[in-house]
Order: structure tokens, then sequence, then C-alpha cells
């Protein structure tokens, strides 16, 4: 007969090898998720001490896209997505930035909302937000341009801010200039905090 301290030897590698195998998993998580965040912040450190000039960027495309070039961010924005939804952003967020349906448009006045949230899960995480991972060093006076229909438009950071999962008024067309925002979720890879980047629209783009 086997006796049950025998059983618990012949049955312990199998609980090393999981145990191996779960530490191993809840290692890679969290590394894959912040390998982006770490590499851009790198990038983004190493051309200020060698003051490189940002590139010049290329649009994706003349439609709908974003360029900031203080943090070499260039993306398409997916258009009038719906940012209380997730089947709907989640998959728009995955081909760029997404601009809130509940908010205007560049040509015309009102404030234009435009954000790239991080997930909720840390696997997905680095698939949604790593255009806006560097936002945090945008400060008053950078540029952001956004290129709609053929049109170029120019705005200038005026805000910086901070704020709560439920503060949505952001998300509205709620300002009787021609206004951009914006979002993501912060820290990258947690839902904790919002960051917004408010900026105006330059003159000499009316």
């Amino acid at each position: 007969m086997i006796s049950k301290k025998d059983s618990a030897k012949n049955n312990h590698p199998w609980f090393l090898i999981i145990g191996f195998l779960l530490l191993t998993l809840g290692l890679i998580i969290p590394v894959t998720t912040y390998i982006p965040v770490v590499k851009s912040e790198i990038k983004y450190q190493y051309n200020l001490v060698a003051k490189t000039t940002p590139a010049q960027l290329i649009p994706v495309n003349q439609d709908f896209s974003l360029i900031i070039p203080k943090i070499n961010a260039n993306s398409p924005v997916i258009k009038n997505v719906d940012p209380y939804d997730p089947a709907q952003y989640q998959p728009a967020l995955t081909r760029g930035v997404a601009h809130a349906v509940t908010s205007g448009l560049p040509n015309e006045p009102g404030n234009t909302f435009i954000f790239a949230h991080s997930a909720g899960n840390w696997y997905q995480a680095n698939q949604f937000n790593a255009v806006f991972y560097l936002l945090n060093k945008l400060v008053i006076g950078d540029e952001i341009i956004i290129y709609y229909q053929n049109q170029d438009y120019h705005y200038f950071v005026s805000d910086t801010k901070m704020v709560t999962g439920s503060e949505v008024n952001y998300l509205k067309n709620n300002s009787a200039n021609q206004q951009l925002t914006l979002m993501t979720c912060w820290p990258p890879g947690t839902t904790i905090k919002r960051l917004l980047v408010v900026a105006n629209l330059s003159t000499n783009s009316r």
C-alpha cells in the first residue's frame, strides 16, 4: 500500500511546476505591459540629453489623424466612438486614438475630445494606451496638430490636469471656442485617474 506520506512526495514536483508557471506568468504580464512605457521614456530622456530635435512627422492620413511633435506621437483618429461603450471603444483603440462621438470636430466650434484609454486588464494595456504614454510630458505652449478632411489644425496646450473617472464633463461639446482635449488613463495600465491635456486652436489655423 502507498502511504499518504509517499503520495504527497509523488505530487510534490507537480506543485513546484505549477507554482513556477504561475510565478512566470505573474512576471510576464507586468513586464510585457510596461516595456513600451519604459522604451518610450528612455527614448524621450535620451533625446532631451542629446538635445535632439524631433523629426518632422508625416501624418498617417489626411482624413483624421493626430501628431504631437514633442513626444513623437503620430496616430490615426477613429471618428465618432462611444466613450461609454467598451465594446465600441476597445476595438477602435487597437487601431489608433478615438474621437468621442459626444464631442465636436476640428472644423466646427466646440470641444474636440480624443482619448486613448489604458485597458482594465494589464495584458491589454499596451494595445490601448501606447500613443499617449508620454502625454504627461506636455506643458503649456506645446503644439498638437490635428489633420481633418485635408486641413491641418494647430493647437497649443493651455492646461493639463488630473481628474477622477467620474468627471465626464470634458467628453461633451461644451466649449464656445475651438478647443482640443486629449485624455488617457493614468498611470499607464490602470484606470485610477484620467490625465487631461487641453489645447486651444491657433488663430493662424482659423
